[in-house]
């Protein structure tokens, strides 16, 4: 029966020995499992399906480093599904202890900030959010959150600044990547209007200049960042500051979403009590 190719036969190994004795000489020892038969016969899959077969040695990063249980000669089934578990029980408890630091440092902070934002679509305010990659991804779903929130929630006007591209390509093209959010709040911005910013590290220089002009022209200012802050934190220009302390970009994203979510609901809530 013809033996279907693994990923272990083409990626992250070196080529194999040519059929017959290998010659002798210095260095280290082949990494190649010593698993195959007679010179020009098929390896002789005989080890048992409960023991892996030692994997090559994969450089740090690598898609072998990653995911080494693709790369091995033999998958042990019952140890990849107990890594797995343990990896996402460890991940589970570390975004529940990221969301409750930042209760606990900035529970009033939103409920204050959710205020001062209802007050502001009360007399017409509208939301200008935006950020770069994935955070303009969270973004665009926080502005759509607020223009379709569901049944018999109240739909308030947002506009996501990352998602035109024709004005992102042509300002990126002809002045620099670094004015993207800023002309565009100069020209739609008005001093009632709420300017939300999300950034991973903090550091993005589109986001601090978009803050600024922000600042500048009477917007409410709201920043999310990750880490500590970064250079988010250093700025006069953010009314109010969010951080997901964290080093890790995956748990920063899955608790902005947190802090976002919980945001819009306490916005939605003062809003809908607001007379009108």
């Amino acid at each position: 029966m013809t033996r279907l190719p693994r990923p272990a036969d083409h990626v992250g190994r070196p080529a194999p020995h040519p059929a017959g004795p290998v010659p002798a000489g210095p260095g280290p020892a082949s990494t190649v499992p010593a698993n195959t038969g007679p010179a020009g016969t098929a390896p002789a899959d005989t080890a048992p399906a409960s023991t892996a077969t030692p994997a090559v040695a994969a450089a740090p990063g690598s898609v072998e480093s990653l995911y080494p249980f693709l790369y091995a000669g033999t998958m042990d089934l019952g140890a990849v599904l107990a890594q797995a578990q343990a990896s996402t029980v460890d991940k589970t408890r570390e975004i529940m202890e990221i969301r409750a630091k930042v209760c606990a440092q900035s529970g009033d902070l939103l409920a204050a900030c959710a205020r001062a934002a209802a007050a502001r679509f009360a007399v017409g305010g509208r939301l200008l959010t935006f950020g770069n990659g994935g955070s303009a991804t969270d973004a665009q779903e926080l502005a759509t959150l607020f223009l379709c929130p569901g049944p018999g929630a109240m739909p308030l006007p947002a506009i996501g600044l990352a998602s035109d591209i024709a004005v992102i390509t042509s300002l990126s093209n002809d002045i620099g990547v670094e004015v993207v959010f800023a002309r565009q709040i100069a020209a739609f911005g008005r001093p009632t209007d709420i300017a939300v910013g999300l950034s991973t590290s903090g550091n993005s220089e589109n986001l601090l200049r978009a803050f600024d002009e922000a600042s500048r022209r009477g917007l409410m200012t709201i920043g999310i960042a990750g880490y500590n802050g970064g250079k988010m934190a250093e700025l006069d220009s953010i009314d109010y500051l969010f951080v997901a302390p964290s080093a890790s970009i995956h748990r920063i994203q899955e608790a902005q979403t947190t802090i976002y979510h919980v945001l819009w609901e306490l916005i939605v809530a003062q809003a809908s009590q607001a007379p009108r």
